[in-house]
This record gives structure tokens, sequence and C-alpha cells, in this order.
């Protein structure tokens, strides 16, 4: 089945298309540049773009592939969690083009869809053990399979990429920080000491991060030299050896503190009695392309004797292919939405609230556009 998917749960306005899980083709528009000038996402300001980017995007999408709104088997969308009003703009499209061209709506969940990104082209084991890990959320996941998912553990306040973020404000680095920490702290010995692990003195798989988002700031207010007088312009490419060493030890030891406190709750979920025996690890998230991270799991799947999956450096952050691919799962399932389908904002579960109905699969053509 063909499957087109809408992307706009925060800052990223993108659509692609997907056949049978399949990427066909995605574009995508960041927003990075219009809020970078606050230092965060401004919700106004990103519901207005996504309305502004959506029709060319749409445009754009149908031209490059050859194909039309006639060839979509299904309408799949972010309906959470996310910005509600970035969410509804998503929302108002699909629903407009469902209803105008007759195609079966799908509802996703965001937090499913990354997870189901690890997933894209391959053939995961089940069950395993799944972590999301973003600006937004940081989660434990059990996956039974790629439609039976319970949530093991999740963060009480903060998620990882927030302290990213608010740790690369405190140093007056560009927004989004986390690439800029991840950058300046790679191949450098970590002070392991230097900034707390937060949260395991406990036995359960919850996170907070806001604590050690407090530690940063109060150290780098203590060595005031550490902040940037000036922020530098964001993008281009980041050259570590520019850089002061001082900071890149900070983001070193920021590096670390984050990344070993995902492997202790990773390990301890491994060993839970509850969770089970799993066949292999899932990760997924803007965060997971933190190369800090992306090593703790390699090195924590091979001494666990685990298959590791994690979504290629472009599909970790939001993006439309996982969308669509996700909404291949559950037409395939039959697992639809009517017209009533609403946002999620984020704060609230989503519900699993589908309709079941027939399989929405129809043999697969390979519509993927030719090398140019």
């Amino acid at each position: 089945m063909l499957c087109l998917g809408i992307e706009t749960s925060c800052d990223e306005t993108a659509v692609a298309l997907c056949d049978d899980g399949r990427p066909v083709a995605e574009k995508l528009a960041s927003q990075i540049d219009v809020h970078a000038l606050f230092g965060g996402v401004v919700p106004e300001l990103a519901s207005r773009e996504h309305l502004r980017r959506m029709g060319p995007l749409l445009r754009a999408l149908f031209t490059e592939t050859g194909l039309g709104l006639a060839d979509v088997d299904a309408l799949a969308v972010a309906r959470g969690p996310g910005l509600l009003g970035s969410l509804l703009i998503g929302l108002a499209t699909a629903k407009a083009l469902a209803l105008g061209a007759g195609k079966p709506l799908i509802g996703v969940d965001h937090l499913h869809a990354h997870l189901m990104a690890a997933a894209i082209g391959r053939d995961v084991p089940y069950p395993a053990l799944g972590l999301l890990v973003s600006g937004g959320h940081t989660q434990i996941m059990l996956l039974r399979s790629a439609l039976d998912i319970a949530v093991l553990g999740r963060t009480l306040d903060d998620a990882a990429g927030e302290a990213f973020d608010k740790a690369a404000k405190s140093l007056n680095l560009p927004y989004p920080g986390g690439v800029y920490i991840d950058a300046l702290g790679r191949d450098i010995e970590a002070e392991r000491g230097l900034f707390p692990r937060p949260f395991l003195d406990n036995r359960n798989l919850d996170f907070s991060f806001s604590g050690l988002k407090t530690a940063v700031a109060t150290y780098v207010a203590a060595h005031s030299e550490l902040r940037l007088d000036v922020m530098p312009s964001p993008g281009g490419p980041i050259d570590p050896l520019d850089w002061p060493m001082a900071m890149r030890k900070v983001c070193a030891a920021l590096n670390f503190a984050i990344a070993d406190t995902l492997r202790v709750k990773m390990e301890r979920a491994l060993d839970a009695r509850d969770t089970g025996p799993v066949r292999a690890l899932l990760a997924a998230g803007g965060v997971a392309a933190n190369s800090r991270i992306r090593e703790m799991l390699t090195d924590l799947t091979a001494r666990r004797g685990l298959p590791l999956f994690l979504p290629q450096p472009k599909l970790c952050a939001d993006n439309a292919t996982m969308i669509a691919a996700t909404g291949c799962l559950l037409g395939r399932a039959g697992l639809t939405h009517g017209l009533d389908l609403d946002a999620v904002p984020r704060g609230r579960k989503v519900p699993w609230d589908y309709r079941t109905g027939p399989s929405l699969g129809r043999p697969s053509v390979d519509r993927r556009p030719e090398p140019q």
C-alpha cells in the first residue's frame, strides 16, 4: 500500500510517501532559522510556518515522484503528542485530503512512529526493548510486536534533549544546542564525576533530568569564562578544534552523564523480571543521533548479545517518512480513524482508538523514483 505521511508535531514540516513501509520520497522544511533567534520553538510561529509551507511541500513531493493523490491508498498524520497548534495544521491537511479524495485516514502516535523509524527496511525480532530519547520525551518501552507497545518508564520532568539544549543555552551556544554539545564533546575523555547521573538512587525505570540541567547551569555560572561572550552564528560545520578546551570538557562530561544514565536504566530494564527476555534493542528520537549515546548502545548490546536497531541520523529527528511507514503498518492491520480524529497535545497519552476493518494492503509496486 502507498501511504502519504504528514508530520507537523513541532517545528518540522514534512510530507513523505512510503510503499509497504519502504521510503519512496520525502520533502521537509526546517524551521530552525525561524526559532534560533528565540533560543527555542515559539508555538505560534511554528504553526504559521506549517501552514505556509504545507502546500508547496505536497506539490513538490507529487511532482518529484510523478504520483498523485489518486495513487495514494491512505493518509497518515501525526496526531500527537506535540504542540497543539502545529498538530492541528497537519490534521486539517490530512482530513481535507482524505475527505476530498475518499481515502482512509490514519492517526499516528508520534512516539510510536519514532520507534518504527529504527525498523524501516529491517526485520526486527520481537519482543524488543525500545529507548525513545528526544527533546520532549525520554521513555523505555517494551515492544511485544510492532503494534503492541507498553511504556515501562518515562521522564518525570525534563527530557534528555531538554537538558542538552538548556546546557547549551547556559554556554551561549546556538539553538538547537544538543548538536553542539555532541560535536564539542566528541573524542575527549569525560570527567565522569563533574556532573551527576540523575535519578538513579531508586529501582524504577523513570527519568528526571531537571537536576542535571540545574547542575550544569550552576557550574557554568560559577565558571563564567565558559560562557561565550557572543553567540556564534548557527549552521555550518562544527570544528571542535576551534573551540576552548574547557568548554569541550564540559560538553564531554554532560554527554557522559546523560548517556550513562540511559545505560543504567536500560540495563535495569533488561534485567527486570516482568520485562522478560527480549530479542533486540531499538533506540530512536532526535537525541538518538548523539554519538556518545550511540556508542553506549552499541557497547551495551554487544555485551548482552543483542542486535541493535538505530535509525539513520536523518530519521532520528522529526520526519514524515516514519509517519508514512507507521501508517503502512497500521493500514495493513486494518486500523484507521474517522474524520473526528483529534489532536493530542504534549502531556496527554495518545489513545489507541482505531477503527478495525479490512486490510488496506494491495500488491506492492515499486514507486521509488529513478536515480538521477
